[in-house]
């Protein structure tokens, strides 16, 4: 029996993962939640608290997005069968320009994180939301905390 940890993209939600079906009798499937960070913790250190949730050895684990970038730091931490990465980088290399733009001019900390703690309100003034995407986001996206959203 292999266990497969499963560790979604920033702020989203195990959800994402619902579809996703491996066969029971060679798989035991297990999703990882976003725990909140301590202010400015170093991503090692994240990830050091974040593996305590996973409970066995040599495990298979499969990230998307920044997800992806967690479970590559986790397997530096313990040893693991497998790493499957999922719309993510290996390294920092890959990183798109338009991110690498963003942290050189320091971009980025100039979004309001605050507004993502209340989805409606952002919504309610930006109209250009498809309805169907405000539900998908609202289902899939479940850490609107301040400090994490900073933090990631």
């Amino acid at each position: 029996m292999k266990h497969v940890y499963l560790m979604p993209g920033m702020a989203a939600s195990p959800l994402i993962f619902e579809n996703l079906k491996l066969p029971e009798k060679d798989f035991t499937v297990h999703k990882l939640e976003w725990i909140i960070p301590k202010v400015k913790e170093p991503l090692r250190d994240y990830v050091t608290r974040l593996l305590t949730h996973v409970k066995h050895e040599s495990p298979v684990l499969i990230g998307v997005s920044f997800g992806g970038v967690i479970v590559q730091e986790m397997a530096k931490q313990i040893d693991v069968e497998k790493v499957i990465l999922i719309s993510t980088v290996k390294s920092k290399k890959e990183f798109p320009r338009r991110m690498r733009f963003s942290k050189a001019t320091g971009l980025h900390k100039i979004l309001p994180t605050r507004l993502v703690e209340n989805f409606d309100l952002l919504v309610k003034y930006n109209p250009g939301f498809a309805p169907k995407k405000i539900e998908l986001y609202k289902k899939y996206l479940s850490v609107n905390n301040r400090i994490y959203l900073n933090w990631a």
